[in-house]
């Protein structure tokens, strides 16, 4: 754990893990601390980029959008500037999720979310194939999501 914060702080980073829409007042009362110490320690930890941002988490199956792939993804060079336009062109496309340099066999796994398998075929020959670079693409369909974006353990 970084030196600069207490157990105040990691009490506040534990409980906004666990419910980042939980009242200022009510986070205050868990925490054993005063509403405005409380204010002011939370805009403290979200300036020094500890809290890097407060959201809804979405129920991807409610909305349509039930199907998970994970994709490795090989490129043509192993260059900074194909790297760079890489990831340029997949900061602009919604549907990915997550995006990962990774080491070993891919270049890269992307974390893809669409409607169904026809979705994600039409999705793959319009867009993922035509990504800057790419020789290669190989994709997993998630059967089932056993752990999904866990909370840290402080």
């Amino acid at each position: 754990m970084p030196e600069n914060l207490d157990r105040i702080d990691i009490s506040l980073l534990r409980l906004l893990q666990k419910n980042g829409r939980m009242p200022n007042a009510e986070l205050a009362q868990e925490a054993n601390i005063s509403a405005a110490t409380c204010h002011r320690r939370v805009q403290r930890l979200m300036a020094d980029g500890y809290v890097r941002d407060v959201r809804a988490e979405l129920e991807p199956a409610q909305l349509g959008f039930g199907t998970l792939a994970l994709v490795g993804v090989v490129l043509d060079r192993s260059t900074p500037d194909s790297f760079g336009l890489f990831e340029q062109a997949v900061h602009n496309i919604k549907t990915i999720l997550d995006c990962y340099l990774v080491a070993g066999d891919f270049d890269y796994f992307l974390k893809i979310r669409v409607k169904d398998m026809a979705d994600f075929n039409r999705f793959h020959a319009s867009r993922l194939i035509a990504l800057p670079g790419v020789r290669q693409t190989r994709t997993f369909f998630v059967m089932k999501e056993v752990v999904d974006g866990r909370p840290l353990t402080l």
